[in-house]
């Protein structure tokens, strides 16, 4: 089993539960996810290996409760911008430089965790297709922005999810491992003036 024994109702177990998954991005951050186990992970939470064993299995399914827990952070926070951008209605350079720099920020705010579930680990097929899920709750809202703003093409919703997937690909890059001689914020400048340049706005 690969996800979480049971879910926490109580309070408390649910501040266990935190404290445990805490742990162990913090585990999987020092020693890698190979070097990684259970008894550091208890160990490191304060809990008992028992009380670790009451939530998960193994440490794939820590694995699996962090990207849950990941993702769901993930569309909370950008959930947030997308309602400001039906709001406020902007132009589609401001619009698309709200996108790309709201998706920077959420690399920024949680780097070891994006490096551990997108390039250190293997990723649960579960996990994968929260992404996918997650990624096609985004396309959704960019859609309606194409629309608004009468660029996209014909089909307005293929290219909104290719833009949310190609964005999210150029952003962690940018963010997390930027070319020699290139600072993270060139590197989003240069991911914006393609997607204006694609979307057929001056960048």
């Amino acid at each position: 089993m690969n996800t979480p024994r049971k879910r926490p109702r109580q309070q408390r177990s649910q501040e266990t539960f935190e404290a445990i998954l805490d742990a162990a991005a913090q585990v999987f951050q020092r020693l890698g996810y190979a070097e990684a186990t259970t008894n550091k992970i208890a160990e490191r939470a304060g809990v008992s290996i028992g009380s670790l064993y009451q939530y998960f299995p193994n440490k794939d399914a820590l694995l699996y409760a962090l990207g849950e827990r990941h993702v769901r952070q993930l569309a909370e926070r950008l959930g947030t911008v997308f309602r400001e951008l039906q709001d406020t209605g902007p132009p589609l350079e401001e619009t698309i430089r709200t996108l790309i720099g709201a998706v920077a920020e959420q690399h920024r705010i949680d780097p070891h965790t994006h490096r551990l579930l997108y390039d250190q680990a293997p990723r649960p097929p579960q996990a994968a297709r929260q992404l996918r899920e997650l990624q096609v709750g985004f396309a959704a809202h960019v859609e309606e922005h194409l629309r608004r703003l009468g660029v996209g093409g014909p089909d307005h919703y293929l290219t909104a999810l290719l833009l949310v997937q190609a964005v999210d690909a150029q952003v962690h890059g940018a963010v997390l491992d930027p070319p020699p001689g290139r600072t993270t914020q060139q590197c989003i400048e240069a991911a914006t003036a393609l997607c204006l340049r694609s979307l057929g706005g001056s960048p």
